[in-house]
């Protein structure tokens, strides 16, 4: 055999081992690509729906956050306009309530000053009195039916009637005014000893009875000195 013949074969059976290496590479990167799809085919699906589902959790979650917070501001304005509103009806009630103290205030007021008063004699010999006065009193008018009997309980309905007159006669309001003495002044007579709160203005009032129609002031001597204290 020639040394060309034997040349030959090497380079054939070098031929046929390197086709044989390149379809066993390509044989195996055809089964690895093989797999690779199937892996995909298998296990891609169940992982796009997981991942759709937390999607949809987590919007779920953001819009539960949300109305929850929606929900808690809602509140609060009803809270605040309910504050408000409360605020409001106890101010109203407030002003109601002044304004009705405001009008006994100015009932009682207007009762004494629509009376002239005129200068008086004292019921007596007393330096303790600045000055007396008079004036037209009518009786104010009683709750009490049948025979009278003077009453210096100061629960009963003589004594706030008594402090009624008296109020008339001075001009002090019911807020403004302290008794600090009512007593007998005589048979169906009274006096009473009061001041302002203030104790600036001290008075010494006389009281009389009549009949169905209740107590009258007939006279009022102011005070240097509070007596009854």
């Amino acid at each position: 055999m020639s040394d060309f013949d034997r040349y030959t074969r090497v380079n054939k059976f070098e031929k046929r081992r390197k086709n044989t290496k390149l379809m066993t590479v390509l044989l195996i990167a055809a089964s690895f690509l093989v797999i690779l799809l199937l892996g995909l085919w298998i296990f891609g699906p169940e992982d796009e729906p997981t991942d759709s589902n937390e999607i949809a959790s987590s919007d779920n979650t953001n819009s539960e956050d949300n109305n929850e917070e929606e929900t808690d501001v809602a509140s609060e304005e009803e809270s605040t306009q309910t504050e408000e509103s409360s605020s409001q009806t106890e101010e109203s009630n407030s002003g109601v309530t002044d304004e009705s103290n405001n009008e006994t205030e100015t009932n009682e007021s207007t009762d004494s000053q629509n009376v002239e008063t005129e200068v008086a004699d004292p019921a007596g010999e007393d330096d303790n009195v600045i000055e007396a006065y008079t004036a037209e009193w009518q009786p104010i008018g009683t709750e009490q039916e049948g025979p009278h009997t003077t009453q210096f309980d100061t629960e009963s309905q003589d004594w706030l009637e008594m402090e009624q007159a008296i109020r008339v006669a001075t001009g002090l309001t019911e807020q403004d005014m302290i008794t600090w003495f009512i007593g007998n002044g005589g048979h169906q007579k009274a006096i009473g000893t009061v001041t302002n709160k203030a104790e600036t203005e001290i008075y010494r009032v006389y009281l009389s009875w009549v009949d169905n129609e209740g107590w009258q002031p007939t006279l009022v001597e102011l005070l240097k000195e509070n007596d009854k204290k």
